[in-house]
């Protein structure tokens, strides 16, 4: 029941910072030279909230591709040994649930606040293939209370 939740109050923008932050770091450990998506961080409503509560979450969707294929797979590889050495929590790494059993980590963040859902699409030649790396906070209420304190 939402009565029972609380969503933190926070500085929206700080939000937006840290999960764009997030993902720039995640481009770094990918490593690869290649072409991004960037549609940078944006408020989504939590579903688990009456939308007249106002508690939403930053989502950051983002892809890299023109990358061989051999490099992706490598990326995959980095990202499976950096993001714990940086603190982040790897809680699935196998293939996705879709009928294509897409390779998948999905870990969550050191503070707690925020996750990131990484995928690999290897595509038929001809095709582009890609990693699609999607960085989402945690459900929080906008405020300006909360500018002070945002790790």
């Amino acid at each position: 029941m939402s009565d029972e939740k609380k969503a933190d109050i926070r500085n929206e923008q700080a939000v937006k910072e840290n999960v764009e932050h997030a993902s720039s770091e995640i481009l770094d450990i990918i490593g690869a030279n290649g072409k991004v998506t960037n549609s940078g961080a944006l408020p989504t409503p939590c579903s688990d909230y009456a939308p007249e509560e106002n508690v939403h979450r930053m989502r950051h969707p983002w892809s890299i591709y023109d990358v061989r294929d051999e490099k992706l797979r490598e990326a995959m590889g980095s990202l499976r040994k950096a993001l714990p050495s940086k603190g982040w929590e790897i809680v699935k790494d196998g293939p996705d649930s879709s009928q294509a059993q897409l390779p998948q980590i999905v870990a969550d963040s050191p503070d707690g606040h925020m996750s990131t859902d990484i995928r690999l699409w290897i595509e038929a030649p001809g095709s582009s293939s890609m990693i699609e790396v999607t960085v989402v906070s945690d459900c929080f209420r906008s405020g300006p209370s909360a500018t002070a304190k945002e790790d």
